[in-house]
C-alpha cells in the first residue's frame, strides 16, 4: 500500500505531479485528493468508522463514514463510489456534494471533497481497513470533541460540516 502512487495537487485539484502515499505522507507540502462520505441514518445519527490499528495514520480512533485517497489518475466521482463500497459494502446510492476544503496537519495535506448520504440498509464494513463502525447522534460527537476519541481529521470534518450546515 505504501508503494501506492498518487496524484500530487495545488489547491485548485489540477495535478501538478505524482508521488508515492509513503511520501505523501510524511511530507506535508504533496497535497493529494481524497474522498469523505458522511453517512446518516433515517435518525439523523452518523456512521462513524473506528480505523484499524494497524493504519499509519489515526490508527484506533473514530473517522469519517468513508474517506480514502483518489487513485493516480481517478475521478474524483469514481474514487467516491469505490470507497463506498470497499470500505462499507454500500453500492446504489447517491451521495450529494458539499464543499471541499484542504486539511493539514503535521503529518499531510489533503484536499478534501466532501460529500453526504443517507442510508438504511447492512453495513458490511472491511474488517482489514476497519475495526468497528457506530452510529453517533451529533450531540454524541459534539460532548467528545477533543478528547482523543476521534482523529484530528474528523474532528476539524466535523467543524466544517456544522459551519457548512449553518448557511
Amino acid at each position: 500500500m505504501n508503494n501506492e502512487m498518487l496524484d500530487v495537487v495545488d489547491e485548485m485539484g489540477k495535478i501538478v505531479g505524482r508521488a508515492l502515499r509513503s511520501t505523501v505522507h510524511g511530507d506535508n507540502s504533496l497535497l493529494h485528493c481524497v474522498v469523505h462520505v458522511f453517512v446518516f441514518d433515517n435518525e439523523g445519527r452518523l456512521l462513524l468508522q473506528k480505523r484499524s490499528m494497524s493504519k499509519d495514520v489515526a490508527p484506533g480512533k473514530w473517522d469519517t463514514s468513508v474517506g480514502g485517497h483518489v487513485d493516480l489518475g481517478e475521478a474524483v466521482e469514481d474514487a467516491l463510489y469505490r470507497e463506498l463500497k470497499e470500505e462499507l459494502g454500500i453500492t446504489a446510492i447517491k451521495p450529494v456534494f458539499m464543499y471541499k476544503y484542504i486539511h493539514k496537519n503535521h503529518y499531510e495535506s489533503e484536499l478534501v471533497h466532501s460529500y453526504r448520504c443517507k442510508y438504511v440498509g447492512a453495513i458490511n464494513f472491511n474488517k482489514e481497513e476497519i475495526d468497528d463502525v457506530r452510529y453517533f447522534s451529533v450531540d454524541d460527537i459534539r460532548n467528545n470533541l477533543q478528547k482523543g476519541l476521534f482523529s484530528d481529521n474528523f474532528e476539524d470534518e466535523f467543524l466544517k460540516y456544522c459551519s457548512f450546515l449553518s448557511y
